[in-house]
């Protein structure tokens, strides 16, 4: 991690700290209010309506703000703050491009939905994203690495070569985080991320957010964000808040044991293949290594068939089998239960803060009944 995100991280747990006056209580208040008290002309703090503006969700966006050094604008999911760039971005003769191997959820929503308020998409491996050029694309979304495969596309590349073509880069920063990754600073024009996952790092709350460094982009994300209601619960921002306090310290142990387990798992023998961009034989390796700070929490092995990764997950002691990741608890899945153009014994496996030893014996112990 570079020395700015050492500093960064100091002085997250600072920042309403700054503006506290004597007596006032250190951590942020939970504010539960759709209305405020407004007699008279409009012109208080918060002086209209829950749907518009809430202090405690606006905390929130100030620690992301501060983390990603841009703007954020808070939403109740990743999937709403994608929406909330498609829909202020995209209008009627547009056409985007997306990751055929990314995350799912994206390419349904341009099929059901902006297709039939004519907006067209076209897919792409993310492995080859630069492979064709930008030329008639209003926007390119990036998701790097790719979920679940984990394969990577040049940020900078991308968006040089999409700017060039007049496109604007919207970048899902989801696996990595701040501390992880930093698309904007590759040339990325938005940022969008599934704080769900390690940012609140606890598997008790959905929460989403944009970040850019374009005004006009911020505007419109958080204009579209007002009129369509796509906003984030005060509970759900604390909880996001609270979890934001201590990503860097929970990011760092699941990076590292991340990168301590993905070579045992290589070696072991009932692991086939492994993907993790922190081994030096991955496709991925060269250009993880220059594009970003950690090499993530995710680990993709493949295993025998279907019924050995399904044995592998419900007999680890220390995994849990569920769909999402980037909890202080390390869990595991089988994508291809999903639909996804993975193997069928493929395990998409997020890394927990459980100490790295102890969570090795558990996944060896049950690799080893596979086997």
């Amino acid at each position: 991690m570079t020395g700015d995100m050492h500093a960064r991280a100091a002085h997250l747990q600072h920042l309403r700290g700054r503006a506290l006056r004597k007596g006032d209580p250190v951590p942020l208040p939970l504010t539960m209010a759709s209305t405020f008290h407004l007699p008279g002309e409009p012109g208080a703090e918060f002086d209209q309506y829950g749907r518009s503006e809430n202090p405690t969700w606006e905390a929130a966006e100030e620690m992301l703000a501060y983390l990603e050094d841009a703007p954020g604008v808070a939403f109740p999911s990743g999937m709403a703050a994608i929406s909330g760039v498609f829909f202020s971005q995209l209008k009627a003769g547009d056409r985007i491009l997306l990751p055929s191997d990314g995350y799912y959820t994206p390419r349904v929503l341009a099929e059901r939905f902006m297709k039939g308020l004519g907006i067209e998409f076209d897919l792409r491996p993310t492995a080859s994203y630069l492979d064709g050029g930008f030329d008639g694309y209003r926007l390119v979304y990036v998701e790097t690495p790719s979920n679940p495969g984990l394969d990577l596309c040049d940020i900078a590349a991308v968006s040089s070569a999409a700017h060039a073509a007049g496109a604007i880069v919207c970048a899902d920063n989801t696996t990595m985080t701040p501390f992880g990754q930093r698309p904007l600073d590759f040339g990325a024009d938005i940022l969008v991320s599934a704080d769900t996952k390690a940012p609140n790092g606890h598997s008790d709350t959905l929460f989403g957010h944009v970040a850019s460094r374009n005004t006009d982009i911020v505007e419109a994300v958080r204009e579209w964000r007002k009129l369509s209601g796509s906003i984030p619960g005060p509970f759900e921002a604390w909880l996001l808040h609270r979890g934001l306090e201590t990503l860097e310290l929970r990011f760092d142990r699941m990076c590292s044991t991340a990168g301590t387990i993905a070579p045992r798992l290589k070696a072991h023998p009932a692991v086939r293949t492994v993907r993790y961009p922190g081994l030096p034989d991955d496709p991925s390796h060269n250009l993880a290594s220059t594009q970003m700070l950690r090499f993530g929490t995710l680990i993709g092995l493949t295993l025998g068939s279907a019924e050995k990764a399904e044995k592998f997950i419900n007999d680890c002691a220390l995994l849990q089998p569920a769909t999402s990741f980037g909890s202080v608890h390390s869990s595991a899945e089988r994508r291809a239960r999903w639909g996804d153009a993975v193997e069928p014994g493929f395990v998409r496996l997020s890394v927990g803060c459980e100490p790295t030893e102890e969570l090795w014996r558990a996944i060896e112990q049950s690799l080893d009944a596979i086997r």
